[in-house]
């Protein structure tokens, strides 16, 4: 069973659902997201794009904001991983 991707474009203003929690979890090194029944472990590149979804920042400045941290980001692959997120329900998305 597939999961729908939650269309995710430059205007959005991702931040986490209420009932998901971020956190760094010592036992696995690693930044995590806690839902119900659920950890997402994520990488260090995941944990500075979930740490700027604040839901005033849209995805368009979260990828400047990037832009600043690496050599190169692709727009695209940021806004897939927001949408990925969102289609798990540990994002929230509102435009405008």
């Amino acid at each position: 069973m597939g999961t729908a991707i939650t269309a995710v474009d430059a205007t959005s203003r991702p931040k986490l659902s209420r009932h998901v929690r971020f956190r760094f979890d010592r036992t696995r090194d690693r930044h995590v997201l806690l839902g119900p029944e659920t950890v997402v472990v994520l990488n260090g590149t995941g944990a500075d794009i979930v740490g700027l979804c604040d839901g005033a920042r849209t995805a368009a400045e979260i990828v400047a904001e990037l832009r600043g941290r690496y050599h190169q980001v692709v727009d695209e692959d940021v806004l897939r991983f927001l949408a990925r997120l969102a289609a798990r329900r540990c994002l929230e998305l509102s435009n405008g």
